[in-house]
């Protein structure tokens, strides 16, 4: 089955300049692959003639699908259009599909039709206009020499409703797509490097049309296997018994199979285990509850946090003991395990958290340098804890020091 691919132009001096975040190109590329479809290159540009051409010009020699996204609203910037007329050869004419739809949005907005928005009816008189129910600029659908073009307007949600709704299943009907499957395995507590030292002898043996990409993100990595075919269940059937293969080596570090977050994968076992936990975050300043909070249904396992910052609340609300802070400090393991033992009677819970340590930039000392942090986890039997040597970057440390954390608990559960 021949390969189909497919580039991405993104036109807008805004995104550019960084004034705009370009999501589109993210999500899009996220529905071309589920598809099948390779994408062999993003590319952004400005809002200038000479640039779009060019950029169409190198990606009709790559590529078989171009998608544009941008440069299509009804101000003198927005040049996309114009220059797609001059390029494919096709003089503007009023499209009156066009211009009934866009009458239409702004009666039903009570607003009344400018010349310039009635100008965003015209387009180039061979292409397709792809209806646009969201917004007022029609997307444009070319063909030549086998390939296909489609200009798109840059709003998100008006790009994300054409192409799910218009020009996924046109580009389903052109082409004869192969099929494909992913399986993430989620890691942590291991570097990408330690990881690929041990599944190496697994990897070299990986079938053909199975690849394998390690995927880093702060304390995690996933291993993303992608299988190429013509029949989904026997594609899956085949990446699963790669991940039955994998497993025994790593199966110390993996906390999920899927699309899963680290906190999603906690919130699962304390729900199946029926068990809770309760947090007292001092260099974390209460980054792992917010973490946790984030997910709907965390009340069904999250009892509480306190963010004892200062060494008198450690004392007054956690009950840490005043010899304990004089004698070691609040940085040290002895402080966290007090805090993950008390927090937990506090809050009528299984499990409880504890961090305390020196996020920096300032604060550290010689014998405790910025980036020493102690975590804990205890339960009614007894405390894990772990000593952490982070970074000189307080939010670098405070996303790592959570990480850690929840791995601790993990481990317990």
């Amino acid at each position: 089955m021949k390969n189909v691919y497919a580039e991405v132009i993104t036109i807008g001096d805004e995104i550019l300049y960084g004034q705009t975040l370009d999501t589109n190109t993210h999500w899009m590329g996220q529905r071309l692959n589920e598809m099948g479809i390779k994408i062999l290159r993003k590319v952004a540009i400005g809002d200038a003639r000479e640039e779009i051409l060019s950029a169409l010009d190198e990606a009709s020699g790559r590529a078989d699908i171009i998608l544009m996204t941008g440069g299509l609203g009804p101000t003198k910037d927005d040049i996309t259009k114009y220059t797609l007329a001059e390029y494919f050869g096709m003089p503007l004419k009023r499209n009156e599909q066009a211009l009934a739809h866009i009458k239409a949005l702004f009666a039903s907005r009570g607003r009344n039709i400018t010349p310039t928005n009635e100008r965003q009816a015209d387009l180039p008189e061979g292409c397709t206009m792809v209806h646009n129910r969201m917004g007022t600029a029609a997307a444009m659908w070319f063909e030549r020499s086998g390939k296909i073009y489609v200009s798109m307007p840059g709003v998100p949600y008006e790009m994300k409703t054409i192409m799910d709704e218009e020009v996924l299943p046109r580009v389903k009907e052109k082409f004869s797509l192969p099929v494909i499957f992913h399986q993430m395995i989620q890691t942590v507590g291991i570097g990408e490097s330690w990881l690929s030292d041990k599944i190496a002898d697994w990897e070299d043996n990986l079938p053909a049309h199975i690849r394998l990409a390690y995927l880093p993100s702060l304390g995690c990595v996933k291993l993303r296997l992608t299988a190429l075919g013509e029949d989904l269940t026997t594609l899956k059937k085949q990446v699963m018994e790669e991940v039955d293969k994998v497993m025994p080596l790593i199966d110390e570090y993996v906390f999920a199979l899927g699309n899963v977050s680290l906190e999603e994968a906690i919130g699962n076992m304390l729900k199946a285990q029926q068990k809770t936990l309760a947090l007292a975050e001092s260099c974390s300043g209460g980054y792992v509850a917010h973490s946790l909070t984030s997910l709907a249904g965390s009340s069904a396992y999250f009892q509480g946090a306190v963010v004892p910052y200062h060494n008198q609340l450690k004392e007054e609300v956690l009950g840490v003991s005043y010899d304990t802070l004089l004698k070691n400090g609040a940085v040290s393991e002895e402080t966290v395990i007090e805090m993950a033992k008390n927090i937990r009677k506090l809050m009528h819970s299984d499990f409880g958290l504890a961090s305390s340590g020196i996020a920096g930039p300032g604060g550290g000392t010689e014998d405790k340098p910025v980036g020493t942090i102690w975590i804990a986890v205890a339960n009614d039997k007894e405390v894990k804890t772990q000593k952490l040597q982070l970074t000189k970057d307080r939010m670098l440390n405070i996303n790592l020091t959570k990480v850690a954390l929840l791995n601790l608990l993990r481990k317990q559960l």
